[in-house]
């Protein structure tokens, strides 16, 4: 092969990837590590990830999820890169094809009560104890779950891992479910649109109308000091 050769085929010869070959790699590297744990013999693998943690509004979710051994979903990633379309799609086929899975939320008042960090490993673990199934290890997005299983945290877990991807969905259609309920609930500060997150529209909505009982408050510090500053003019 010489320097007549497709430009495809050059890059291949000197390590670089065409992009169709790239996309196949990276569809099979979100089950590497499932993979590696299933060749040690662990088989029932429960992926677990949560969303809501950057909110100023509303509770954290958190989901765990087993799928059958062997089984690859191509389409499962991590749930930020996905339409909300999408995303409901895949919802449906992940609880039809799991051995298990589990879906928890903690509230503002506990977020504040005990902290974020504190309130997205509770999530997590109460997820965890909602499969059917014990699971026999966790693969877990950046976290680490109390209970005493043993786990794997990965950074960027639901993009590297299909069971965490699965689990990043369940999470994160669920919350969004719940958005559309706290925004009928709380119509004035636009819940459905921004799902809880500190736009713009939303602090402004903050400093106009006041926090309601489910925001937040501890992640609230300077917004509350400049609605309170505010009030005085």
């Amino acid at each position: 092969m010489g320097e007549n050769a497709p430009m495809e085929e050059r890059k291949e010869r000197s390590g670089r990837t065409s992009k169709p070959k790239q996309a196949a790699t990276e569809t099979a590297d979100r089950l590497e590590h499932e993979r590696r744990l299933w060749a040690e013999g662990f088989v029932r693998i429960a992926g677990v990830d949560e969303v809501g943690r950057g909110c100023l509004f509303g509770d954290v979710v958190a989901a765990a999820v087993i799928l059958p051994q062997g089984l690859e979903l191509p389409e499962v990633d991590d749930s930020k890169k996905l339409t909300a379309a999408k995303r409901e799609q895949l919802y449906d086929l992940i609880v039809r094809e799991a051995v298990a899975y589990g879906i928890a939320r903690v509230d503002a008042e506990t977020i504040d009560r005990i902290n974020i960090k504190q309130a997205a490993r509770l999530a997590m673990k109460q997820a965890v104890e909602k499969l059917d199934v014990r699971p026999d290890y966790l693969l877990v997005d950046a976290e680490r779950v109390d209970g005493g299983l043993p786990q794997t945290a990965i950074i960027h877990g639901d993009a590297l891992s299909q069971s965490i991807a699965a689990a990043s969905i369940l999470a994160k259609v669920t919350r969004d479910r719940l958005c559309e309920q706290w925004d009928a609930l709380c119509p004035e500060y636009g819940i459905a649109g921004h799902k809880g997150y500190a736009t713009k529209a939303h602090r402004e909505a903050i400093l106009l109308y006041g926090p309601s009982p489910m925001h937040r408050r501890s992640f609230l510090g300077k917004l509350l000091a400049e609605q309170e500053q505010l009030t005085l003019f």
